[in-house]
């Protein structure tokens, strides 16, 4: 990470920070800790996304925080010389529009899929985007305040699961570096009350339905909704003392979304979706969590017993992971 290299690439420029189309609660932090960052070394932005801020948790953090993030429907004035920066996501992903500015810079803490040609890029496999953009404050000096610190320590719990999944030395030093800083009225505040009806309705869902195969749970959300529940549901799977690695699925009318968690190092949550999916659409992301998507005219290919099909091409997928690293060893 070069922080002096990212302020003079956006000097004079009209920027934006983009994450990605439905922001969760680490893309949402990490675009506001990077704007307070920016505006600090005398550049101002502004936060952008394309579809929709779904969970509760999420459009609390808007009033909790005080945050400006807009929908690209209402920047109508975007163009093509504008600088874009993305965070918690990389350009040419399932998840993230194509927007009318240039995405000259990318902070992610996932794995690349698609190579872009970034004029800056910072992408470090850790538990969180949050974290990165916390070490910008810490490794530059900047001053923290306490909304920024706790919107940042708020993203960098829920993406790790409460510091329990894909977590870093970097994750843990910047979460004791945030806590100093943080704000406890406004931290209880937006992570209370965070479960809706419509979320209870997708867990009994998937519980009527849940299969377990050996250590992999699979269950189905017969109706469409929201990434981030679609993700919480996965984790409840996974919390099951039988399921080692889950897979759940939702049906929506554009196609099927896809969760896959792992608690198993021998398995890569990020690779076995991408193999599982080939062909018909397409995952990818970090070894013990990753999503993925089959858009509405591939799912016929998965025949009139979709079910079946699906966690066929998981358990197969599996399987071939896991001979092709003992056939590496």
């Amino acid at each position: 990470m070069e922080w002096q290299k990212l302020i003079e690439l956006l000097k004079g420029h009209t920027v934006y920070i983009q994450t990605h189309n439905f922001p969760d609660p680490d893309a949402m932090a990490s675009g506001l800790g990077l704007k307070v960052f920016l505006q600090y070394h005398g550049i101002e932005s502004t936060m952008c996304y394309d579809g929709t801020i779904e969970k509760l948790n999420t459009k609390r953090m808007i009033d909790v925080f005080d945050m400006k993030i807009y929908n690209i429907k209402d920047i109508p004035d975007m163009k093509a010389e504008d600088y874009i920066v993305t965070v918690d996501a990389q350009k040419f992903n399932a998840n993230i529009t194509d927007f009318p500015g240039d995405e000259v810079a990318c902070i992610d803490h996932h794995p690349t899929v698609y190579a872009c040609d970034y004029k800056y890029k910072d992408v470090r496999i850790v538990g969180s985007c949050a974290t990165l953009i916390a070490d910008y404050f810490k490794v530059s000096g900047t001053p923290m305040d306490s909304n920024t610190a706790t919107a940042l320590l708020y993203g960098l719990r829920v993406d790790t699961n409460n510091l329990s999944r894909g977590v870093t030395e970097l994750d843990i030093e910047m979460y004791g570096y945030l806590y100093h800083y943080v704000d406890q009225k406004k931290l209880d505040e937006v992570a209370s009350s965070t479960m809706e009806l419509e979320d209870l309705q997708a867990y009994g869902a998937a519980i009527s339905n849940i299969k377990i195969y050996n250590y992999m749970g699979f269950a189905e959300i017969p109706f469409d909704c929201p990434d981030a529940l679609v993700a919480m549901v996965s984790d409840f799977i996974l919390d099951l003392n039988v399921v080692e690695f889950a897979v759940v699925f939702a049906d929506r009318e554009d196609g099927l979304k896809f969760s896959v968690r792992s608690e198993l190092e021998s398995l890569d949550c990020g690779k076995i979706i991408s193999k599982a999916l080939e062909g018909i659409g397409n995952g990818g992301g970090h070894a013990s969590m990753a999503g993925g998507f089959v858009p509405k005219e591939n799912v016929e290919q998965l025949g009139h017993l979709k079910r079946h099909t699906i966690e066929d091409r998981f358990i197969r997928a599996c399987a071939e992971y896991l001979k092709s690293t003992l056939d590496y060893e």
